[in-house]
């Protein structure tokens, strides 16, 4: 059954990089040109010598575009598939579609919207070449501490169910969720790299373009993920997920 919804959910993942790859074509990638088109400016401006460019600019937004997304989908797609295996059945009497949801959900809370609240993502021309590394190590900081309190809220509410009853345990775990995050988000350094002259109005579209690629992902996966699953017969085995699991 697992390697069922292992290619199951490959396949679905390939199907939202699809659909994400659509989107960031037609919404994302206007902003990228306008954002190069700025950095130009300000290098023309400053005299600097333009850096020779080793992948067409045609390459980027085609080619390059479309190997990174759907790729990069299909595999997400695979790892969602292996921890949906893995929780079915462990989230009381819910059916494949509902626990695919409640997921997605979870997984696009913990893995895109925390860390991006705090460290949002920039367009070319946003961001110094010196602190790149750091910059990246403090996203994967946020991510790891986001994921981490998300597996803490939901064994506390698993842990509360039975003495507060479903709804009570949901809200608890949640609020201390909150709490972790907020505390996370002015324990670590801010990073504010933006040109004065940057408008913010592309800065503010650029970002809204790349949550919009990961709500696509995400909600693709926990939607479609769910009615194939129960096709595949996942929901008859619910309350036997360590014997799926060992299949």
């Amino acid at each position: 059954m697992v390697r069922s919804l292992l290619l199951r959910g490959m396949l679905v993942g390939l199907f939202a990089g699809l659909l994400a790859f659509g989107f960031a074509r037609t919404f994302g990638e206007p902003q990228v040109d306008r954002a190069i088109a700025f950095e130009e400016q300000m290098s023309h401006a400053a005299g600097e010598v333009p850096e020779p460019e080793l992948v067409s600019r045609t390459t980027q937004a085609g080619l390059g575009l479309f190997t990174g997304i759907v790729v990069y989908s299909a595999a997400i797609g695979g790892l969602f598939a292996l921890v949906f295996a893995f929780v079915q059945g462990r989230v009381g009497s819910l059916g494949p579609r509902a626990t695919a949801a409640l997921l997605a959900l979870a997984a696009f809370i913990a893995v895109v919207a925390v860390p991006f609240l705090k460290y949002p993502a920039n367009p070319p021309s946003v961001g110094s070449p010196e602190t790149i590394r750091a910059r990246t190590e403090l996203y994967f900081i946020m991510l790891a501490f986001s994921l981490a309190f998300m597996l803490a809220a939901v064994l506390l509410a698993r842990g509360l169910w039975e003495r507060y009853g479903g709804w009570q345990a949901t809200i608890l775990a949640c609020l201390v969720f909150v709490v972790l995050t907020v505390i996370a988000n002015y324990a670590l350094p801010d990073i504010n790299e933006v040109p004065e002259q940057f408008s913010a109005t592309l800065l503010w579209q650029f970002r809204l373009a790349s949550l919009g690629i990961q709500a696509i992902l995400w909600t693709t996966l926990g939607l479609l993920f769910g009615y194939v699953a129960e096709r595949a017969g996942a929901g008859s085995s619910r309350t036997r997920p360590a014997a799926a699991l060992g299949r």
